[in-house]
């Protein structure tokens, strides 16, 4: 009876062990993070652009820049997530966590544009796409609580916080091209900084 006690013991201790393993693992997805960041924020600097009249191109060609931005960003997640997954960690529950809060936000991005898209078209008004900004920092806001909570890293709760504060933000500049400079802004700061960060907290080997 001792030695099945024993062995109990040791097995909720070696339970606890991988737990604790998991909870402490890196964060990964950064290099993710970093592609969404650039390649988004890229695509707001030219929708500013061209709605400022810096560009002078078709009116058709807004379109087309966030049609090439989703197109590419999906490629990069098709290319990256290969060896995210092979990394040390990657079946941790923050990692698993990070990636379904990161999975709903770009559905829900995409879905969000979507549907301002039809609403634009319904009603005439072009404005209500640039609602669309304070919505995806919203989101993002979400997302980065969830890392934050799951990591216990107090700079991701920061940028959870600078998210919300940007959403407000955006909000402020309804109306104005100005939103999509800014939101290109709050794009590379909240999204691919934080990215470059994680990556560099990464590990090589194992965790």
């Amino acid at each position: 009876m001792t030695e099945e006690m024993k062995a109990i013991r040791d097995d909720i201790a070696f339970m606890r062990a991988l737990a604790e393993e998991g909870r402490q693992a890196p964060l990964l997805g950064g290099s993710m993070l970093v592609s969404a960041g650039a390649i988004f924020g890229t695509a707001s600097l030219f929708q500013w652009a061209i709605l400022a009249k810096v560009l002078r191109v078709p009116s058709v060609a807004l379109m087309m820049v966030w049609i090439a931005a989703l197109v590419l960003h999906m490629i990069m997640i098709i290319v990256l997530k290969r060896g995210i997954n092979t990394k040390p960690g990657a079946g941790s529950s923050g990692n698993r966590a990070m990636r379904n809060a990161w999975m709903g936000v770009g559905w829900g991005c995409f879905v969000i544009f979507f549907a301002l898209g039809v609403a634009s078209w319904k009603t005439r008004d072009i404005n209500l796409i640039n609602f669309s900004p304070s919505i995806v920092l919203a989101l993002y806001g979400g997302a980065w609580s969830v890392a934050a909570a799951m990591s216990r890293a107090i700079w991701l709760k920061f940028v959870a916080v600078a998210s919300f504060v940007g959403a407000v933000m955006m909000a402020g500049l309804m109306g104005s091209t100005w939103i999509w400079l800014a939101y290109a802004a709050a794009l590379y700061l909240l999204v691919m900084v934080p990215g470059l960060v994680l990556m560099r907290q990464e590990p090589s080997d194992i965790v």
